[in-house]
């Protein structure tokens, strides 16, 4: 079996985000990691409306392009990693927007955070958990929560979150978390395949 692919989601799309400094430190620490291949999926990449479809792609086909585009991207992936910054307690609407745009895309695959801003994004974190529990995925306990002391640390050039052995050994127990579920799972999906193929047959 191959080993599983696991995309780094950058959850903000503002032009003044500081989602790029974490996501450049979580994919690094990732890449390191010899079971998994990583690769860093931008939002700013797939421009996507609000959602405005007949129903979910659950159920019926999207029409529009960037939307089937994304949808294809997310289905390359055994797991993900998300940075999360929390807005009025919760994620980003553009996350949040993206996830409602796939949909079968994200069944039986490993979720974990990477959250910032107020009490390190703890609040955004728990809603997309409830988020993903909802699309069949399965998120991780371990987490990254950027407190607000080491953002501003970050932020004005004080530190990097690489200096934070707090913040790495939280890193390394996600990244661990996800590559080991991600096996798992893909293996169980392969085994599924398999099973449907034979019924078929």
């Amino acid at each position: 079996m191959s080993k599983p692919k696991i995309a780094i989601v950058v959850g903000s799309t503002r032009a003044a985000r500081f989602a790029d400094v974490p996501t450049q430190w979580i994919a690094k620490i990732a890449k390191s990691h010899a079971d998994i291949n990583v690769e860093v999926v931008d939002l700013r990449d797939f421009p996507l409306p609000f959602f405005d479809e007949v129903a979910s792609s659950a159920w019926v086909p999207s029409t529009n392009e960037v939307a089937q585009r994304w949808q294809k991207k997310v289905a390359e992936f055994d797991g993900f990693i998300f940075t999360a910054a929390e807005y009025n307690h919760g994620p980003t609407a553009v996350l949040k927007n993206a996830i409602d745009y796939a949909a079968n895309e994200w069944n039986k695959k490993p979720a974990g955070f990477v959250g910032y801003g107020s009490v390190g994004g703890a609040r955004a974190v728990e809603q997309l958990r409830l988020h993903a529990v909802e699309l069949q995925m399965a998120p991780v306990k371990s987490a990254v929560h950027i407190a607000w002391g080491d953002f501003l640390a970050v932020r004005q050039g004080e530190k990097k979150l690489e200096d934070l052995e707090h913040l790495n050994q939280a890193a390394t127990a996600l990244v661990n978390d996800v590559a080991w579920w991600a096996k798992v799972l893909k293996a169980a999906r392969q085994a599924d395949a398999v099973a449907e193929e034979v019924k078929a047959a």
